[in-house]
């Protein structure tokens, strides 16, 4: 365990995409709650703002695996991406911005049969959520993991306005150590005291590639990456990943959670070297 730059053990650090796995794992509750019905649930049945738009039709499953079909561009650098437009929104801080953003989207694919990386399909299940539980998302996520599993400190989770719905895809701030804990909430199958909190075999299967409608394979699991380097792939490893070097490892093979923040000063290009590479070395040491 090592901070710099200032940083400590009570640091509260922005976990980027790293949010984006924090959010599906709620989606995987709410099904054991009874207030998601299952992965078949489509967008529509819990965001009424998304009616009659090009989410119609797109079920949660596709929402997960970022593949509702719907047009997306997630270039950072890009000022008239539709990342930036969504960012923009986020920070007008007016209610319902965010989702007019992805309600003005047109369609592209038919539903389930493309994956495209999209920080605003998060936004999207953070609605789905927020409207199935019928709570902040930042209150489900205490209720069912952070205060039973036993987190150090409070969290923080920026909403996209006053009293709003929390950014699904970014923005939630936490200790290292939390972080690491939900690492290790995952690699203990989700359960809690005896008690599952997650679908069975939901921390299996979303760290895994998934398959499309067509029978495609993507790289990409339940807003989870599966790991890409040759021993991460035998261990079946992934993890939760967020720009600028923010990072949840998770190896059940080696019994292994590596949690890391950091704060490199461009969102891509900047690693030294491929986080996966050192993660995979650490566990096999560990052996």
């Amino acid at each position: 365990e090592t901070y710099q730059r200032g940083n400590t053990a009570d640091t509260r650090w922005m976990s980027m995409s790293v949010a984006k796995s924090i959010t599906s794992t709620l989606v995987g509750a709410a099904i054991v709650d009874g207030h998601i019905g299952g992965l078949d649930d489509l967008v529509t049945d819990h965001v009424p703002a998304l009616e009659g738009s090009a989410y119609d039709g797109v079920s949660i499953r596709d929402i997960l695996l970022m593949a509702s079909g719907v047009e997306w561009n997630e270039t950072y650098t890009d000022p008239q991406s539709d990342r930036r437009d969504l960012l923009r929104a986020q920070i007008e801080q007016r209610p319902g911005a965010a989702m007019d953003v992805m309600a003005a989207l047109p369609r592209a694919h038919a539903p389930g049969t493309h994956h495209t990386y999209s920080t605003g399909e998060t936004q999207v299940l953070g609605e789905v959520v927020h409207g199935a539980v019928g709570m902040p998302l930042s209150d489900y996520l205490a209720e069912k993991i952070w205060q039973p599993y036993g987190m150090e400190a409070d969290a923080n989770w920026w909403l996209d306005s006053p009293d709003g719905v929390e950014i699904g895809g970014s923005g939630l701030s936490a200790t290292l150590r939390d972080f690491a804990r939900f690492g290790q909430f995952f690699l203990e199958g989700g359960v809690i005291d005896g008690n599952a909190i997650l679908p069975d075999g939901w921390t299996e299967t979303a760290g895994l590639p998934q398959e499309l409608t067509g029978g495609e394979t993507i790289d990409y699991g339940y807003m989870w990456w599966p790991g890409w380097t040759e021993p991460s792939i035998a261990d079946g490893a992934f993890a939760a990943i967020g720009i600028q070097g923010q990072n949840i490892y998770i190896n059940h093979a080696r019994n292994v959670v590596i949690a890391t923040h950091m704060a490199q000063p461009k969102p891509l290009g900047r690693e030294p070297v491929d986080p996966l590479v050192v993660f995979d070395a650490i566990a096999a040491a560990l052996d």
